[in-house]
Protein backbone atom coordinates (compact mmCIF):
# COMPACT_ATOMS: atom_id res chain seq x y z
CA UNK A 1 0.00 0.00 0.00
CA UNK A 2 1.28 3.46 -0.90
CA UNK A 3 1.58 5.93 1.95
CA UNK A 4 -0.64 8.99 1.58
CA UNK A 5 0.66 12.52 1.05
CA UNK A 6 0.27 15.38 3.49
CA UNK A 7 -0.91 18.68 2.00
CA UNK A 8 -1.12 21.96 3.91
CA UNK A 9 -3.35 24.81 2.80
CA UNK A 10 -2.55 28.14 4.41
CA UNK A 11 -3.18 31.82 3.84
CA UNK A 12 -4.69 34.82 5.53
CA UNK A 13 -8.08 34.84 7.22
CA UNK A 14 -10.84 35.55 4.71
CA UNK A 15 -8.94 34.34 1.64
CA UNK A 16 -11.29 31.42 0.99
CA UNK A 17 -9.23 28.49 2.29
CA UNK A 18 -12.27 26.76 3.77
CA UNK A 19 -14.29 27.03 0.57
CA UNK A 20 -11.39 25.73 -1.52
CA UNK A 21 -10.87 22.81 0.85
CA UNK A 22 -14.58 21.95 0.77
CA UNK A 23 -14.49 21.73 -3.02
CA UNK A 24 -11.32 19.62 -2.93
CA UNK A 25 -13.02 17.08 -0.64
CA UNK A 26 -16.10 16.94 -2.83
CA UNK A 27 -13.89 15.98 -5.78
CA UNK A 28 -11.51 13.46 -4.13
CA UNK A 29 -12.64 10.40 -2.15
CA UNK A 30 -9.04 9.61 -1.18
CA UNK A 31 -8.61 12.94 0.62
CA UNK A 32 -9.07 13.21 4.38
CA UNK A 33 -9.55 16.40 6.36
CA UNK A 34 -7.92 16.70 9.72
CA UNK A 35 -10.26 18.58 12.01
CA UNK A 36 -8.36 21.15 14.05
CA UNK A 37 -8.72 21.68 17.76
CA UNK A 38 -9.31 25.09 19.34
CA UNK A 39 -9.95 26.73 22.67
CA UNK A 40 -12.14 29.44 21.15
CA UNK A 41 -15.93 29.39 21.46
CA UNK A 42 -17.87 27.92 18.52
CA UNK A 43 -19.28 30.37 15.98
CA UNK A 44 -22.92 30.09 15.04
CA UNK A 45 -23.48 26.97 12.94
CA UNK A 46 -20.14 25.32 13.73
CA UNK A 47 -20.37 21.66 14.67
CA UNK A 48 -18.16 19.89 17.23
CA UNK A 49 -15.94 17.33 15.50
CA UNK A 50 -16.76 18.65 12.04
CA UNK A 51 -15.56 22.24 12.05
CA UNK A 52 -13.31 22.00 15.12
CA UNK A 53 -12.83 20.06 18.30
CA UNK A 54 -13.65 22.64 20.96
CA UNK A 55 -11.66 22.06 24.16
CA UNK A 56 -10.63 23.96 27.26
CA UNK A 57 -7.27 25.68 27.46
CA UNK A 58 -6.22 23.19 30.13
CA UNK A 59 -7.07 20.16 27.94
CA UNK A 60 -5.27 21.68 24.95
CA UNK A 61 -2.14 22.25 27.03
CA UNK A 62 -2.27 18.63 28.30
CA UNK A 63 -2.40 17.30 24.74
CA UNK A 64 0.44 19.60 23.73
CA UNK A 65 2.63 18.39 26.60
CA UNK A 66 1.86 14.77 25.71
CA UNK A 67 3.04 15.31 22.10
CA UNK A 68 -0.41 14.59 20.71
CA UNK A 69 -0.51 17.70 18.52
CA UNK A 70 1.21 17.83 15.13
CA UNK A 71 1.26 21.63 15.22
CA UNK A 72 -0.27 24.45 17.21
CA UNK A 73 -0.45 28.20 17.54
CA UNK A 74 -2.02 30.82 19.76
CA UNK A 75 -4.03 33.50 17.97
CA UNK A 76 -6.29 36.21 19.40
CA UNK A 77 -5.98 34.62 22.89
CA UNK A 78 -7.01 31.14 21.72
CA UNK A 79 -5.06 28.00 20.87
CA UNK A 80 -5.47 26.18 17.56
CA UNK A 81 -3.82 22.86 16.72
CA UNK A 82 -3.91 19.61 14.76
CA UNK A 83 -4.30 16.27 16.55
CA UNK A 84 -1.42 14.04 15.39
CA UNK A 85 -3.12 10.62 15.61
CA UNK A 86 -5.68 10.82 12.78
CA UNK A 87 -3.16 12.36 10.36
CA UNK A 88 -0.62 9.60 10.87
CA UNK A 89 -3.25 6.83 10.74
CA UNK A 90 -4.80 8.08 7.48
CA UNK A 91 -1.46 8.48 5.76
CA UNK A 92 -0.45 4.94 6.81
CA UNK A 93 -3.75 3.70 5.34
CA UNK A 94 -2.88 5.33 1.99
CA UNK A 95 -5.13 8.38 2.24
CA UNK A 96 -3.94 11.87 1.40
CA UNK A 97 -4.48 14.32 4.25
CA UNK A 98 -5.28 18.00 3.92
CA UNK A 99 -4.60 20.45 6.73
CA UNK A 100 -6.03 23.97 6.67
CA UNK A 101 -3.78 25.83 9.09
CA UNK A 102 -1.85 29.08 9.54
CA UNK A 103 1.74 29.53 8.41
CA UNK A 104 3.19 28.92 11.88
CA UNK A 105 1.55 25.51 11.89
CA UNK A 106 2.56 24.88 8.28
CA UNK A 107 6.21 25.41 9.17
CA UNK A 108 5.87 23.12 12.22
CA UNK A 109 4.39 20.45 9.95
CA UNK A 110 7.30 20.89 7.53
CA UNK A 111 9.72 20.27 10.40
CA UNK A 112 7.91 17.07 11.45
CA UNK A 113 7.19 15.92 7.86
CA UNK A 114 9.64 17.45 5.35
CA UNK A 115 7.76 15.70 2.53
CA UNK A 116 4.59 17.70 3.31
CA UNK A 117 3.47 19.97 0.47
CA UNK A 118 2.71 23.54 1.54
CA UNK A 119 0.27 25.60 -0.55
CA UNK A 120 -0.35 29.29 0.18
CA UNK A 121 -3.68 30.78 -0.92
CA UNK A 122 -3.38 34.49 -1.70
CA UNK A 123 -6.17 37.09 -2.09
CA UNK A 124 -6.62 39.11 -5.28
CA UNK A 125 -5.86 42.29 -3.31
CA UNK A 126 -5.45 43.57 0.24
CA UNK A 127 -8.63 45.64 -0.15
CA UNK A 128 -10.63 42.56 -1.16
CA UNK A 129 -9.24 40.61 1.78
CA UNK A 130 -10.22 43.36 4.24
CA UNK A 131 -13.74 43.45 2.79
CA UNK A 132 -14.08 39.67 3.16
CA UNK A 133 -12.96 39.75 6.81
CA UNK A 134 -15.33 42.60 7.66
CA UNK A 135 -18.15 40.98 5.68
CA UNK A 136 -18.28 37.94 7.94
CA UNK A 137 -20.03 39.95 10.64
CA UNK A 138 -19.03 37.44 13.33
CA UNK A 139 -16.38 39.37 15.22
CA UNK A 140 -15.87 42.58 17.16
CA UNK A 141 -14.00 45.49 15.59
CA UNK A 142 -11.00 44.68 17.79
CA UNK A 143 -11.00 41.07 16.56
CA UNK A 144 -11.36 42.25 12.95
CA UNK A 145 -8.37 44.57 13.32
CA UNK A 146 -6.38 41.68 14.82
CA UNK A 147 -7.29 39.43 11.88
CA UNK A 148 -6.33 42.13 9.36
CA UNK A 149 -2.96 42.67 11.07
CA UNK A 150 -2.40 38.91 11.13
CA UNK A 151 -3.36 38.67 7.45
CA UNK A 152 -0.64 41.15 6.53
CA UNK A 153 1.90 39.05 8.48
CA UNK A 154 0.60 35.87 6.81
CA UNK A 155 1.04 37.29 3.31
CA UNK A 156 4.66 38.19 4.09
CA UNK A 157 5.34 34.44 4.51
CA UNK A 158 4.04 33.33 1.10
CA UNK A 159 7.52 32.90 -0.42
CA UNK A 160 8.31 30.18 2.13
CA UNK A 161 5.64 27.85 0.68
CA UNK A 162 6.07 25.28 -2.07
CA UNK A 163 3.22 26.75 -4.13
CA UNK A 164 1.25 30.00 -4.25
CA UNK A 165 -2.30 29.97 -5.60
CA UNK A 166 -4.14 33.25 -6.21
CA UNK A 167 -7.83 33.04 -5.25
CA UNK A 168 -9.27 35.60 -7.64
CA UNK A 169 -11.69 33.03 -9.07
CA UNK A 170 -12.80 30.13 -6.85
CA UNK A 171 -13.06 27.45 -9.53
CA UNK A 172 -9.67 28.36 -10.98
CA UNK A 173 -8.07 28.34 -7.53
CA UNK A 174 -9.53 24.89 -6.79
CA UNK A 175 -8.31 23.59 -10.15
CA UNK A 176 -4.80 24.91 -9.47
CA UNK A 177 -4.63 23.22 -6.07
CA UNK A 178 -5.85 19.97 -7.66
CA UNK A 179 -3.03 20.24 -10.22
CA UNK A 180 -0.50 20.73 -7.42
CA UNK A 181 -1.83 17.61 -5.70
CA UNK A 182 -1.69 15.55 -8.89
CA UNK A 183 1.84 16.66 -9.64
CA UNK A 184 3.02 15.96 -6.12
CA UNK A 185 1.43 12.50 -6.13
CA UNK A 186 3.21 11.75 -9.41
CA UNK A 187 0.11 11.64 -11.57
CA UNK A 188 -0.04 13.04 -15.08
CA UNK A 189 -1.53 16.48 -15.38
Amino acid sequence: MTRGKLFVISGPSGVGKGTICKKLFEADDNLRFSVSMTTRAPREGEVEGKDYFFVSKERFEELLQDGQLLEYNKFVDNYYGTPRGPVVEWMEQGYDVLLEIDYHGAFQVREAYPEAVLVFIAPPSVEELKARIRGRGTETEEQIEGRIAQAMDDMAQADEFDYLVLNDDLNTAVWKVQQVMRIEKGKEV
